[in-house]
């Protein structure tokens, strides 16, 4: 497994920037999949003062507590703002989660000094990896792209 996914996922302390009340919405998803998973889990959202009960900030700048890492689950427009405020609160961890990222925002990564994981989904390294995506990181394991 890449050393920046292994880094990431052992941080037990996670921002989920784009976590949202819509249950439909994969940024809702992955904060009820990582807190259930044992991760502590922050909700990020300006339009929210509140995910699933707990506390949400607007911002990263706003967290109370520090985080190892930060999951980025909203379009690349916003993404973009979101590596700049990473890196200006010191955190260097980030993922985006697949299908949300540009080709802009990575070279913005890199030009930040950020560690980035892209096109990947979380769900499938977070463990303990549950239901089709246990399935699919079997396969992915076993053609060699883990």
């Amino acid at each position: 497994m890449d050393q920046n996914i292994q880094d990431f996922i052992d941080g037990k302390r996670i921002a989920v920037v784009g976590a949202s009340r819509d249950s439909k919405k994969f940024g809702n998803t992955a904060y009820k999949e990582l807190k259930q998973r044992g991760y502590q889990v922050y909700a990020v959202n300006p339009s929210a003062t509140e995910i699933n009960v707990d506390p949400c900030y607007p911002n990263l700048a706003a967290l109370k507590d520090k985080v190892d890492g930060v999951l980025v689950t909203v379009p690349p427009a916003k993404g973009m703002e979101v590596l700049h405020e990473a890196s200006q609160v010191g955190l260097r961890n980030v993922w985006i989660q697949q299908q949300g990222d540009s080709p802009e925002e990575l070279a913005l990564a890199s030009q930040l000094g950020l560690n980035v994981i892209s096109g990947k989904c979380i769900l499938m390294y977070a463990a303990p990896v549950r239901s089709y995506h246990k399935w699919h990181r079997g396969f992915i394991k076993l053609v060699g792209k883990l």
